[in-house]
Protein backbone atom coordinates (compact mmCIF):
# COMPACT_ATOMS: atom_id res chain seq x y z
CA UNK A 1 0.00 0.00 0.00
CA UNK A 2 1.42 3.59 -0.99
CA UNK A 3 2.67 5.91 1.99
CA UNK A 4 2.67 2.58 4.31
CA UNK A 5 5.41 2.53 7.14
CA UNK A 6 6.22 0.51 9.53
CA UNK A 7 9.07 -0.57 11.63
CA UNK A 8 7.31 -4.25 13.68
CA UNK A 9 9.96 -6.74 15.37
CA UNK A 10 8.79 -9.66 16.37
CA UNK A 11 10.84 -12.80 18.40
CA UNK A 12 8.80 -15.98 17.57
CA UNK A 13 9.62 -19.51 19.19
CA UNK A 14 7.93 -22.42 18.58
CA UNK A 15 8.63 -26.40 19.32
CA UNK A 16 8.94 -29.56 17.81
CA UNK A 17 6.07 -31.38 18.77
CA UNK A 18 6.24 -33.56 21.96
CA UNK A 19 9.22 -31.42 22.31
CA UNK A 20 11.58 -34.25 20.67
CA UNK A 21 14.90 -33.56 20.00
CA UNK A 22 14.68 -33.62 16.21
CA UNK A 23 16.28 -31.43 14.75
CA UNK A 24 19.95 -32.57 13.60
CA UNK A 25 23.20 -30.44 13.78
CA UNK A 26 24.08 -32.31 9.86
CA UNK A 27 21.26 -30.72 8.69
CA UNK A 28 19.72 -27.77 11.19
CA UNK A 29 21.35 -24.93 9.22
CA UNK A 30 19.42 -26.04 6.44
CA UNK A 31 16.53 -26.03 7.94
CA UNK A 32 17.23 -22.70 9.34
CA UNK A 33 18.16 -21.72 5.35
CA UNK A 34 15.17 -22.91 3.65
CA UNK A 35 12.83 -21.01 6.69
CA UNK A 36 14.21 -18.15 5.97
CA UNK A 37 13.63 -18.28 2.69
CA UNK A 38 9.94 -18.69 3.55
CA UNK A 39 9.69 -15.29 5.89
CA UNK A 40 11.52 -13.89 3.05
CA UNK A 41 8.93 -14.91 -0.11
CA UNK A 42 6.80 -13.49 2.02
CA UNK A 43 8.04 -10.02 2.31
CA UNK A 44 9.41 -9.96 5.63
CA UNK A 45 13.37 -9.69 7.15
CA UNK A 46 15.24 -12.62 8.96
CA UNK A 47 17.18 -10.82 11.48
CA UNK A 48 17.65 -14.34 13.45
CA UNK A 49 17.32 -17.90 13.68
CA UNK A 50 18.56 -20.12 15.87
CA UNK A 51 17.55 -23.12 18.35
CA UNK A 52 18.13 -26.42 20.13
CA UNK A 53 17.01 -29.80 18.87
CA UNK A 54 13.28 -29.43 19.95
CA UNK A 55 12.74 -25.58 19.42
CA UNK A 56 13.42 -22.71 17.01
CA UNK A 57 13.67 -18.72 17.63
CA UNK A 58 13.16 -16.80 14.61
CA UNK A 59 13.56 -12.73 14.83
CA UNK A 60 12.50 -10.44 11.81
CA UNK A 61 11.66 -7.51 10.70
CA UNK A 62 7.49 -7.96 10.38
CA UNK A 63 5.58 -6.66 7.32
CA UNK A 64 2.10 -6.28 8.07
CA UNK A 65 0.91 -7.94 4.80
CA UNK A 66 -0.75 -10.95 6.39
CA UNK A 67 -1.49 -12.05 9.80
CA UNK A 68 1.41 -13.40 12.14
CA UNK A 69 -0.89 -17.14 12.60
CA UNK A 70 -1.27 -17.03 9.07
CA UNK A 71 2.93 -16.36 8.62
CA UNK A 72 3.64 -19.20 11.24
CA UNK A 73 1.20 -22.01 9.71
CA UNK A 74 2.96 -21.16 6.52
CA UNK A 75 6.76 -21.18 7.96
CA UNK A 76 5.42 -24.54 9.98
CA UNK A 77 3.79 -26.33 7.55
CA UNK A 78 6.04 -25.68 4.34
CA UNK A 79 8.99 -26.58 7.14
CA UNK A 80 7.48 -29.78 8.06
CA UNK A 81 6.88 -30.92 4.23
CA UNK A 82 10.41 -30.35 3.64
CA UNK A 83 11.68 -32.07 6.84
CA UNK A 84 9.56 -34.87 5.73
CA UNK A 85 10.61 -35.00 1.44
CA UNK A 86 14.09 -34.78 2.49
CA UNK A 87 13.89 -37.75 4.91
CA UNK A 88 16.03 -35.88 7.44
CA UNK A 89 14.22 -37.76 10.20
CA UNK A 90 13.53 -41.30 11.15
CA UNK A 91 9.93 -40.78 13.25
CA UNK A 92 7.07 -38.80 11.73
CA UNK A 93 8.36 -35.08 12.27
CA UNK A 94 5.59 -31.97 12.52
CA UNK A 95 5.86 -28.78 14.76
CA UNK A 96 4.11 -28.73 18.19
CA UNK A 97 0.55 -26.74 18.07
CA UNK A 98 0.70 -22.80 19.01
CA UNK A 99 3.72 -20.55 19.09
CA UNK A 100 4.87 -17.41 21.15
CA UNK A 101 5.10 -14.26 19.40
CA UNK A 102 7.26 -10.89 21.28
CA UNK A 103 6.83 -7.46 19.70
CA UNK A 104 10.48 -5.68 20.43
CA UNK A 105 11.40 -2.04 19.58
CA UNK A 106 14.27 -0.90 17.21
CA UNK A 107 16.54 -0.92 20.33
CA UNK A 108 16.48 -4.06 21.40
CA UNK A 109 17.38 -5.48 17.93
CA UNK A 110 20.73 -6.28 18.60
CA UNK A 111 19.80 -7.75 22.17
CA UNK A 112 17.30 -9.90 20.98
CA UNK A 113 19.72 -11.16 17.86
CA UNK A 114 22.72 -12.04 20.10
CA UNK A 115 20.22 -14.13 22.48
CA UNK A 116 18.65 -15.78 19.62
CA UNK A 117 22.60 -16.32 18.24
CA UNK A 118 23.45 -17.77 21.41
CA UNK A 119 21.26 -20.25 22.11
CA UNK A 120 23.56 -23.24 22.30
CA UNK A 121 25.17 -21.56 25.27
CA UNK A 122 22.26 -20.21 26.65
CA UNK A 123 20.21 -23.58 27.19
CA UNK A 124 23.46 -25.20 29.00
CA UNK A 125 22.11 -23.10 31.89
CA UNK A 126 18.62 -22.93 30.97
CA UNK A 127 15.51 -25.94 30.21
CA UNK A 128 13.22 -24.32 27.14
CA UNK A 129 10.24 -24.89 29.57
CA UNK A 130 11.97 -22.37 32.07
CA UNK A 131 13.09 -19.89 29.48
CA UNK A 132 9.50 -20.17 27.86
CA UNK A 133 8.05 -19.38 31.16
CA UNK A 134 9.98 -16.68 31.90
CA UNK A 135 9.22 -14.95 28.18
CA UNK A 136 5.53 -15.22 28.93
CA UNK A 137 6.06 -13.68 32.56
CA UNK A 138 8.49 -10.78 31.51
CA UNK A 139 5.48 -9.75 28.34
CA UNK A 140 3.03 -10.28 31.00
CA UNK A 141 1.16 -12.55 29.23
CA UNK A 142 -1.21 -14.46 30.81
CA UNK A 143 -1.46 -18.62 29.82
CA UNK A 144 -2.89 -21.88 31.19
CA UNK A 145 -0.01 -24.38 31.67
CA UNK A 146 -1.85 -27.06 29.85
CA UNK A 147 -1.01 -25.66 26.80
CA UNK A 148 2.89 -24.83 27.56
CA UNK A 149 4.91 -26.45 25.17
CA UNK A 150 5.16 -30.03 26.92
CA UNK A 151 7.63 -33.28 26.73
CA UNK A 152 5.82 -36.44 25.63
CA UNK A 153 4.05 -37.74 28.66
Amino acid sequence: MANTYTQIYIHFVFAVRFRKAQIHPEWEVKLHKYITGIVQNKGHKMLAINGMPDHLHLFIGYQPNESISELIKVVKTESTKWVIQKKLVHAPFSWQEGYGAFSHSRSQVDHVCKYIQNQKQHHLKKSFYIEYIEMLKRYDIPYDERYIFKDLE
